[in-house]
């Protein structure tokens, strides 16, 4: 918002630069007019009277029309402030922006996805999951979901009773089950080091005998959040 603050405050000075840059000059004009040496013309022969005269008409006419000019001109910046087009798009695309970073937008891009399976030996738990997506988060993801759910910034991932796992975001609850498809779209170099450095995650799942899997694509698409963010105690400072 501040951007379009500044934006408006530019049209505006600039506005005004012009119309005083073209009152000036309209002010130019007739003061030429006005300073005509009178007592000259009183003795001007006929025909250099009436060139004079035609001289003063078209000097009158080309400011009348420097008037109409600036009137047009100051219209069309009103209009210009009043519609606010090129503001409103803008706005449009702060608003496109936030959305898709509150994760209110499908996207697609570069990035990894890793699948993490329960066995006979060990169970995938939330901790699990949690850590994965904060690894992936340092390492530059810009989006996340798990089996499909956005990841956004309220989303809590827990464990119930070690039966299931619950993705809980805004009141809404979404169980989830082994396997576990974690997709994040990113420079995928970069996520994948972030998993397989040594003694890092995946060696980490793979010590406690956990199945973990992964690999990088080009085209990865994660859904948007389908639900509306309600916030109930919290409130603009501004308002």
């Amino acid at each position: 918002m501040n951007k379009l603050k500044k934006g408006k405050i530019t049209l505006i000075i600039s506005i005004s630069c012009t119309a005083f840059i073209l009152t000036m000059i309209m002010f130019t004009q007739f003061k030429t007019v006005k300073e005509t040496d009178i007592t000259g013309i009183e003795t001007m022969r006929e025909s250099e009277l009436r060139a004079e005269l035609s001289s003063w008409k078209e000097k009158y006419e080309d400011v009348n029309q420097k008037i109409v000019d600036i009137e047009d001109k100051m219209k069309e910046y009103n209009d210009e402030i009043l519609t606010n087009n090129n503001a409103t798009s803008l706005l449009q695309r702060e608003l496109e922006e936030s959305k898709k970073y509150a994760g209110q937008t499908d996207v697609t891009g570069e990035g990894i996805i890793v699948t993490l399976s329960d066995n006979d030996k060990s169970q995938i738990i939330a901790d699990d999951l949690i850590r994965l997506v904060n690894e992936l988060k340092i390492a530059g993801a810009e989006a996340i979901s798990i089996n499909d759910q956005r990841i956004i910034t309220t989303t809590d991932i827990v464990d119930i009773r070690f039966l299931y796992i619950v993705i809980n975001t805004s009141n809404h609850l979404n169980r989830i089950s082994s396997p576990y498809t974690v997709k994040a779209i990113g420079n995928k170099k970069y996520l994948e080091s972030s998993i397989t450095l040594k003694n890092g995650y995946m060696d980490f799942l793979k010590a406690d005998n956990k199945s973990i899997s992964y690999a990088t694509d080009d085209n990865i698409l994660i859904p948007k959040y389908n639900y509306s963010l309600n916030y109930e105690n919290a409130k603009d400072v501004n308002n």
